[in-house]
């Protein structure tokens, strides 16, 4: 537990001791002000209750805790705030509980899912699919931090009328032509004839306007759109020469992913395959035209009437019986709730498909399914870059291997400008370069919160100083040098007399927990990211204030580099429920 917390909870007995009110929590804030004290106290909320003024109740709380913990040092009491100055021993006592308990994980017996990635077979990986993934496998860190069992998911979209597309222009333009043949990653190969697709087919459109058809009537006439139509029908029902070619590019894409999975540092415990699911989403609909949840038009399309939800109408199947995105998603749902004993399904999935969601789950409550309200959607802001959006059907989507390549390429120049590696191997500059170039990408993703859409700018994330990614690893391999000159003995921090920017530390330090837990509670990496932020600037502080390989008190110096190893340790934890790794020497 946190010296907040435990203050918070010391001050509820006061509280009832002293005035036997029951079930007041007091707020505690650090002290930010020139008083002296390590905690102040609002006592405000007590002044109506005791009918006294706050200086009084200030004064009577500061006196009984004073009396009745170990606690307080001193206090004092300016216009109604009690700041209170903690014991040293206790602040020694704290660190020694933390250090104690610092990899103990209470578990929860709760068992998360937790989607993400989840994409389409027509391209590689560009952009918005790196925030998609940092932020679910972050989550899914800081979930298992905070003692829930975790299942990593994806669904990967293997069918549609966009994989139609890369297929039908691979089987026009080719020439059997194959990503090892031509060097090619599989996902990109893939994803240059989803390019190719649209294209030849924006020139049929174009065609077909300059005969007189409106632009509308020509984007459902063009001979390539109909052919791809045509083949998602063949795919549907069957037919073994497009399933034969769906499986073998497919397996190209797959290629394709693992390598861009593998260099960003993320994994699943479980895939599914839409084309599996999709069919499982049909029986659904049957189950729900006999429940009357859904209705028929004369078409033969089947939708679901929601505008009692607030919502509207929401076709589930096409009327050539053919399904959408939502009958597949609803099959999904219901199968992972099957084979699973998960309590709650967490979908990580941009803030344009959050109307889908609100839709998805409104159908589920309907056709029975008690755990609908145990499904979250962890929405998030798009992802742009300083010169604009992205697209991927023209070919100018951000890819995300050109960009981790580019991270690493900007880590390699920005530490040969510094000087900072001149003294390494080959191999260890290698591995320096990685980690600093795909953390700098990383943290500056998951450090603003998931709901806002953010500008990711590769020049400024990777810069050494501030609140970025490699300014935090430097000081990381700081402390690690650090302990090196110093002999390091790890032990329990002696009776030494603390400083003021080493209580600070401790504080944050003995944070931690407690920041996990709201992270976990709010699904926010951006709450990890700026503590280990704070935390690294608090270390620097003491750092720069405090002496510590000069000192002749060895005692006290042990107890220095012991905050400084726990410190370690601590900003190493943060920077893994992020994805990112130390390097020990930078």
């Amino acid at each position: 537990m946190n010296i907040k917390n435990i203050i918070e909870e010391k001050l509820s007995e006061v509280i009832i001791n002293v005035y036997q009110l029951k079930d007041i929590h007091l707020e505690v804030q650090e002290n930010k002000t020139e008083f002296e004290g390590d905690f102040t106290v609002v006592t405000f909320p007590l002044v109506k209750q005791l009918k006294k003024n706050p200086e009084t109740i200030g004064m009577e709380l500061g006196q009984a805790l004073t009396e009745q913990t170990e606690l307080v040092e001193s206090f004092n009491v300016v216009k109604g705030f009690l700041n209170v100055k903690i014991k040293n021993q206790f602040f020694i006592d704290n660190f020694a509980s933390v250090a104690d308990q610092f990899d103990t994980i209470e578990k929860k017996n709760t068992t998360v899912m937790i989607e993400y990635s989840s994409p389409n077979t027509n391209k590689p990986l560009h952009l918005g699919h790196i925030r998609n993934n940092l932020l679910g496998f972050s989550v899914a860190q800081i979930l298992k931090e905070a003692g829930y069992d975790v299942i990593k998911t994806q669904i990967i979209n293997d069918r549609g009328i966009h994989i139609c597309k890369s297929m039908l222009a691979w089987e026009k333009f080719g020439k059997g032509e194959t990503p090892d043949a031509t060097g090619t990653k599989g996902d990109k190969f893939v994803g240059n004839y989803y390019v190719k697709f649209d294209r030849e087919y924006k020139k049929e459109i174009t065609e077909l306007i300059s005969q007189g058809i409106s632009e509308e009537q020509a984007k459902k006439e063009a001979p390539l759109i109909k052919e791809a139509q045509n083949m998602l029908l063949e795919w549907e029902n069957g037919d073994e020469k497009v399933r034969n070619l769906w499986n073998e590019m497919n397996a190209w894409v797959y290629e394709g992913f693992k390598e861009t999975y593998t260099r960003l540092g993320v994994n699943f415990d479980q895939v599914q395959y839409e084309s599996n699911t999709y069919i499982l989403g049909k029986d659904l609909i049957q189950e729900g035209l006999d429940k009357g949840v859904l209705y028929r038009k004369e078409d033969g399309s089947v939708w679901c009437d929601l505008t009692d939800e607030g919502l509207d109408q929401k076709l589930l199947l096409r009327s050539d019986g053919t399904s959408v995105y939502m009958t597949q998603d609803l099959g999904t749902a219901v199968e992972r709730f099957k084979e699973n004993d998960i309590k709650k399904l967490i979908y990580t999935v941009g803030n344009e498909q959050d109307y889908h969601f609100q839709v998805l789950f409104k159908i589920l409550g309907k056709l029975g399914y008690g755990w609908a309200d145990q499904l979250y959607h962890l929405s998030y802001g798009m992802v742009e870059l300083p010169n604009g959006k992205m697209k991927s059907r023209e070919g100018t989507v951000v890819d995300a291997d050109d960009l981790m390549q580019e991270m690493y390429d900007m880590a390699k120049s920005k530490s040969e400008e510094l000087g900072k590696l001149e003294s390494f191997t080959e191999e260890e500059k290698q591995h320096n370069y990685e980690n600093i170039g795909i953390g700098a990408l990383k943290y500056f993703m998951l450090k603003v919160d998931p709901k806002k859409k953010m500008l990711f700018n590769p020049e400024e994330s990777i810069d050494f100083n501030g609140n970025t990614g490699p300014f935090i690893q430097y000081t990381y391999a700081r402390i690690q040098s650090l302990l090196a000159k110093g002999n390091f003995q790890r032990k329990e921090i002696a009776a030494v007399e603390l400083s003021q920017s080493e209580k600070e530390l401790i504080m944050h330090i003995a944070n931690f927990k407690a920041v996990v837990e709201k992270a976990a509670e709010a699904l926010s990496p951006a709450l990890v990211a700026n503590y280990v932020y704070d935390l690294v600037k608090s270390y620097n502080f003491f750092y720069q204030s405090n002496p510590i390989l000069k000192l002749e008190d060895e005692n006290l110096k042990q107890a220095r580099l012991n905050l400084s190893d726990l410190t370690a340790k601590t900003i190493k934890k943060s920077l893994r429920l992020l994805g990112i790794g130390t390097v020990d020497r930078m």
